[in-house]
């Protein structure tokens, strides 16, 4: 068994100010990567941009991250960043900027590969320093060397096969207070998702195990947040964010299962957002595992059992349909992702994955 997660994560009021010689000491001038305008609106973008200028750090921002990012995307920011004489990179936002940062990070430490050195299995990890700052609290990409990019080419998305960590990852529940509450019930969903894809897995550890445990007690504690039945507190954004980040560290060892495998296609055809559409198939991923892995998650986040359980999805994140032609497709794309299949601690064969997907 093995623990490794080399970022250093704060978790605190003002953590960007608290911190800022520590990001200033990664490099000269940093490439801020963002969406169009929520570190605007949260107050992340104000924040660093204050911290490296009070510090003497240049800075130049990309803010043309779309939702999903592409790898097209990537490489226009990789291009951008060199371009600016940028040395290290600061991804501002939810899994979409932040997933899209460790890429660009990657790609400018080798300005002359193509984008097909993003999937090169031998390539190394060599990257730029990096920092990254969730402004939602579902993806955990702050806390994991994972990155997933849509791929045009293949009509779908999938995650890069590199492990690229920040070096600092800095948690404020503050950026949390203007997120939608759509928004907010689709990235906690997207955690509830880690959590219970990285605890019922064949790569499941002691290790593992203890980031799920902690991720679901806050987790359970935030979800009366999410269906609007009480305001959100300081403390509650907070540890709404750290149950995002704990459930990056289980996955960050143990990788995602059937309801991710399921959910690409889905998410990119029928625009269906990423946290609900694994959702679609989580109550039926629970279905299929043991009695005692079921009742261990259903106990820890406080649901009597799976219908509960999708009665609450449908609740906050609202229905999600797909045709009979798509939920087809995408049970044939999972069973060719052994990557994923195989960590499902039980059988998987077509049967399963068209009873996951409600196919007839």
């Amino acid at each position: 068994m093995m623990f490794y997660m080399p970022a250093r994560v704060y978790a605190e009021e003002d953590c960007v100010k608290k911190h800022a010689a520590e990001i200033c000491a990664l490099g000269k001038k940093a490439l801020l990567v963002t969406g169009k305008t929520s570190a605007e609106k949260n107050g992340s973008l104000a924040d660093v941009t204050a911290a490296l200028s009070e510090n003497g750090t240049g800075f130049v921002q990309f803010n043309d991250i779309e939702e999903n990012p592409s790898v097209e995307t990537v490489m226009k920011a990789r291009d951008f960043g060199l371009a600016e004489g940028a040395d290290f990179v600061i991804g501002i936002g939810g899994g979409s900027p932040m997933d899209a940062a460790k890429a660009i990070a990657l790609m400018m430490a080798h300005p002359e590969a193509d984008w097909e050195f993003l999937y090169a299995e031998d390539a190394g990890q060599t990257m730029r320093p990096l920092v990254l700052i969730p402004t939602t609290c579902g993806s955990g990409s702050e806390a994991t060397g994972i990155s997933v990019l849509t791929r045009h080419d293949l009509r779908t998305k999938g995650s890069v096969p590199h492990k690229m960590f920040a070096r600092l990852s800095l948690l404020d529940g503050k950026y949390l207070t203007s997120l939608p509450k759509k928004v907010l019930a689709d990235t906690t969903t997207d955690a509830l998702c880690h959590l219970t894809e990285s605890y019922i897995n064949t790569g499941a550890t002691p290790y593992s195990r203890m980031c799920v445990q902690a991720g679901l007690a806050l987790w359970q504690q935030g979800k009366d947040i999410v269906s609007g039945a009480r305001e959100a507190t300081g403390e509650d954004l907070l540890r709404l964010l750290n149950a995002s980040a704990l459930a990056g560290m289980a996955i960050a060892h143990t990788g995602t299962s059937l309801p991710h495998a399921l959910s690409y296609a889905v998410t990119y055809e029928a625009g269906i957002k990423h946290g609900r559409a694994c959702a679609m198939f989580l109550p039926g991923y629970l279905e299929a595992a043991s009695k005692e892995d079921r009742d261990y998650i259903l106990s820890g986040t406080g649901f009597a059992d799976t219908d509960a359980l999708r009665a609450y999805i449908e609740n906050v994140c609202g229905k999600a349909e797909a045709s009979p032609e798509l939920l087809a497709r995408t049970v044939q794309d999972a069973l060719h992702n052994p990557a994923k299949t195989s960590r499902a601690p039980f059988t998987v064969d077509e049967a399963l994955l068209n009873r996951l997907a409600g196919v007839a």
